[in-house]
């Protein structure tokens, strides 16, 4: 079926449900979504009961913006909008989209901006014109945060044609006849690292992450495999969450043409793309060449089209995702596909944590129908059983007893930009606040504090406790003067050799390089000073070399390979992991519900996902794989 007749049916089911005094000026698809453009803006502003039954009706998202003929001068807008807004809502920024018809206010209490049961929002949209779109302050302004959505802006018009495309394309015929469904295995099955499988049906290919190795600057998932390959069959992307072994190498399927969607939460959008960017850094500190530049990571954000946890949405002519939480890092994400017109159901976990955290809720096990469930088995081993969270704690507060106030040392914590480290942040900031250690400054290195602040931009996403705390106790533990950001190589040179004691958080989590490595070099051949790992540490990084016992370094050093003697102390603090443990991943399958007919194990050293498999088919009598990469598996 062309895409101008799968437009004229969607101009006839709309037809069915507005009524025709209301002037519908014409209908498109952007994306997923399907846009209506009407003069009429006050008969919807009231009428969230039509809107319902468009998108059922429609079977599709929906969504109603202003013909271009009621859009008024924007200066006009602003002004009368400071009128209707509360000032507590404390608007930092009103931008407007010309070709959209959107007028977007970011406010520092959004919730006021849209008064109680939407009533100052109703008022908005009948009065200006313009649809009103409201987003989030960050109490820490961030960088990423800013220059993504005024990048968005710049691009309007390219991104507009580009979500038209995949409009028309997501809206063609599926094919009739046997419907099969298989994934294969490019990356991240018996290791950790370089994630990436390809979800196949009849209809369409997906690519469910595309993550570099840590342990090797030239280790790529298996592009190369003819399953894969064009690249212009690929119908999306969909990214679990921001770490980079899950979409490290997303760019540079852009660098080789990919041009289409990228699926994933809005903070992985922004999350990813400090990663990435911190990642383009990294490898030019260490003197290699990065496998792609600024501009394919610009083409990974044009192209991100994201969901809300909860939001269904059509992903391929066949496929429907929908994306819950992960509880592993910000916006991480358990993604849900259903195939075919009831035909199947996979559930990808990524990186999941089966147990409530100081930032996120527990991992979502409920899902409306599921029949294969792909999942982590990183702490899966026979003997990964981990501290709790208030155990990680208490031992965290002893090694800065010993390391800080008895030794007068100094502790330096490898982490990821995103997740243990603002964990730690909470941790060590309550323990300081209540007086539980002494008060010394903790210096945040690398991305951290711009990570911290992207967290503050999308408190939806973090646990209710802290969201109390931060939004309603007014008691925003990230804001805590304790906390220092190193901004330039003389700070860290100072904080070096300066004798007095402090904490520093600094990347990369695995020790592969970033300015975590120059505290190890200045503070090596120290007893005194303290090494503290609170996160995995994969084969093959020298985080694992030292939790070997590793007593030489050979380390990289202005592009000179060095050699430095490692006395420094080093604790181990497992309870602080993103990871479910063994005993969580189990009790975690047997929370499920449904209950599905096979489980694919991933992401796990070789021992790992086979012994993880052996005890799930012991214990529930199910269907379980531990695939290698390059495996087929056929589920329907």
């Amino acid at each position: 079926m062309s895409a101008e007749r799968i437009l004229e049916d969607a101009r006839e089911q709309v037809r069915k449900i507005v009524p025709p005094e209301i002037n519908i000026s014409s209908i498109d698809f952007e994306g997923p979504v399907v846009v209506i453009y009407t003069k009429d803006m006050e008969a919807f502003a009231s009428g969230n009961d039509m809107i319902r039954q468009l998108a059922q009706g429609l079977r599709r998202r929906v969504a109603i913006r202003p013909d271009a003929s009621l859009l008024t001068d924007s200066k006009t807008v602003e002004k009368r909008l400071r009128e209707i807004i509360p000032e507590e809502a404390q608007i930092t920024d009103i931008y407007f989209d010309d070709d959209t018809g959107e007028v977007t206010i970011e406010a520092i209490a959004p919730g006021l901006v849209i008064g109680k049961q939407g009533s100052i929002l109703n008022e908005i949209k009948k009065e200006v014109g313009w649809a009103p779109k409201v987003v989030r302050a960050p109490p820490i302004p961030s960088k990423t945060v800013s220059e993504t959505r005024a990048y968005l802006r710049e691009v309007s018009s390219e991104r507009k044609d580009f979500l038209r495309k995949i409009g028309k394309k997501l809206a063609q015929s599926k094919y009739e006849g046997e419907g099969w469904i298989r994934m294969t295995c490019l990356g991240g099955y018996r290791e950790v690292g370089r994630s990436a499988t390809l979800l196949s049906t009849r209809d369409s290919k997906i690519l469910i992450d595309c993550g570099m190795d840590p342990s090797s600057s030239s280790s790529k998932p298996y592009f190369t495999a003819p399953e894969f390959q064009p690249l212009d069959q690929l119908d999306a992307v969909v990214i679990t969450h921001a770490h980079l072994d899950h979409c490290g190498l997303l760019p540079t399927l852009f660098k080789y043409g990919y041009d289409g969607p990228v699926y994933c939460t809005p903070p992985t959008r922004d999350l990813m793309s400090l990663s990435l960017i911190d990642s383009i850094k990294v490898s030019h500190g260490e003197s290699n060449k990065s496998e792609y530049e600024s501009k394919h990571i610009r083409e990974v954000v044009k192209h991100c089209i994201t969901l809300k946890y909860g939001e269904t949405t059509d992903i391929a002519s066949d496929v429907r995702l929908t994306m819950q939480n992960a509880g592993h890092i910000l916006g991480s994400a358990v993604c849900h596909f259903h195939i075919g017109d009831g035909l199947y159901n996979v559930a990808f976990t990524g990186d999941m944590k089966y147990e409530r955290s100081w930032l996120f809720n527990a991992t979502t096990n409920k899902f409306p129908r599921l029949e294969t469930l792909i999942i982590e088995s990183t702490y899966g081993g026979f003997n990964d059983i981990q501290p709790s969270r208030v155990d990680a704690a208490t031992q965290l507060k002893g090694i800065i007893e010993r390391a800080i106030m008895q030794r007068k040392g100094k502790i330096v914590v490898p982490v990821f930009t995103v997740g243990r480290s603002q964990e730690v942040m909470l941790v060590i900031e309550e323990l300081m606040r209540t007086g539980k250690v002494d008060k010394v400054p903790v210096y945040l290195d690398g991305s951290i504090w711009e990570a911290t602040a992207i967290h503050t931009a999308y408190p939806e996403y973090l646990n209710s406790q802290l969201r109390t705390q931060i939004f309603q106790m007014g008691q925003n533990p990230f804001l805590s003067d304790i906390f220092k950001r190193v901004d330039s190589s003389e700070m860290r040179e100072n904080i070096t050799h300066d004798p007095e004691p402090c904490i520093v958080l600094a990347t990369s989590g695995m020790m592969n390089g970033g300015p975590v490595m120059e505290y190890v070099k200045a503070w090596a051949s120290d007893p005194s000073q303290t090494l503290v790992f609170v996160g995995y540490q994969a084969e093959g990084t020298i985080g694992r070399k030292i939790q070997r016992g590793v007593r030489e370094l050979n380390l990289q050093d202005k592009g000179k390979s060095i050699t430095v003697e490692f006395r420094m102390n080093v604790e181990i603090v497992d309870g602080f992991s993103g990871h479910s443990d063994r005993r969580q991943l189990i009790n975690y399958i047997a929370s499920l519900d449904p209950k599905p007919e096979r489980i694919v194990i991933g992401h796990g050293e070789e021992h790992k996902c086979l012994e993880l498999a052996s005890a799930i088919y012991k214990k529930f009598n199910v269907e379980t794989r531990a695939p290698m990469n390059l495996e087929t598996i056929r589920f329907k």
